[in-house]
């Protein structure tokens, strides 16, 4: 048995849906068996505060994008993504867009070889139909039957998803903290290492030692995840590739293109609305 879900998934009242998820979430810690697969709507600007799971969670977004910030940092999950959030983590979830989101709740002795912190991973044609599958069983399935094989496949393959530079690190340092707050409330690729070391004081040689060993990456890298950050939500609201790469300091569409490509593994017109958009029917528990 699964917790149930609403018949009409956009619930009228913000104070609604946040009873629905917290009953949800609840529920959910009473649940049998290794995967609790869940299907939810959520509107535009809906936000989840800190919550955390006894089961690892994989976050599926199928419209929209969702961001996700813990402690450690924020991760943003466009459509066709998936994050995985280790059981415990304290997590905040935001909304951006309508979003049908389904997630995988896996019991921590169910799955091996999956890394242990949360990052984004992109998904196969063969997992997202095994996910909305999943989203389909009502109780434990026995053994041998579809549903088990199911269920048994998105256990074998969770580890072979290929992980998207879609985190966002957050350092420690006050001082290198607010540089960064800064730049996402306004990204520019035009930002170079030397802006940021004159900043701070430092050479170029120990602020980019200082920055990998506060986030992990290099700046490089960071700025252009964060460029990513800004540039997603817009064009999944429908605004021109033209207009949201310049802004974001781009010469020229085809760099930007060519920067996006290479983080995500697709041009930013995927990301744009489509025509039209057939919603996901899901069935009541």
């Amino acid at each position: 048995m699964k917790p149930p879900s609403p018949s009409r998934l956009f619930l009228p009242e913000s104070e609604e849906l946040q009873r629905f998820h917290e009953d949800r979430v609840a529920m959910l810690e009473t649940m049998t068996g290794p995967v609790v697969a869940l299907p939810t709507k959520y509107p535009d600007g809906y936000f989840v505060p800190l919550h955390s799971h006894s089961r690892a969670q994989l976050l599926c977004a199928s419209q929209g994008v969702v961001l996700v910030t813990t402690n450690a940092g924020r991760w943003m999950i466009p459509g066709d993504h998936a994050m995985w959030i280790p059981a415990g983590i304290e997590h905040s979830v935001e909304i951006v867009g309508d979003v049908y989101m389904r997630s995988i709740y896996i019991s921590t002795d169910a799955v091996s070889g999956v890394p242990d912190y949360l990052h984004v991973v992109g998904l196969t044609d063969l997992m997202r139909c095994l996910i909305i599958d999943a989203t389909m069983i009502d109780s434990i399935p026995e053994a041998g039957s579809r549903d088990a094989l199911v269920i048994e496949l998105i256990l074998r393959d969770l580890h072979t998803l290929p992980q998207r530079s879609l985190g966002l690190p957050i350092p420690n340092d006050p001082r290198l903290q607010k540089l960064c707050r800064d730049f996402v409330k306004n990204p520019s690729s035009r930002v170079t290492i030397d802006d940021w070391a004159d900043r701070l004081a430092m050479s170029r040689r120990s602020f980019t030692r200082h920055f990998q060993r506060e986030t992990g990456v290099s700046l490089s890298v960071w700025r252009q995840q964060a460029c990513l950050f800004a540039a997603v939500p817009r064009l999944s609201e429908g605004e021109a590739v033209t207009s949201v790469a310049l802004d974001l300091g781009y010469d020229s569409v085809s760099a930007f293109t060519t920067m996006f490509r290479r983080m995500l593994g697709v041009s930013p017109r995927h990301y744009q609305p489509k025509s039209e958009l057939a919603p996901t029917e899901y069935r009541d528990a």
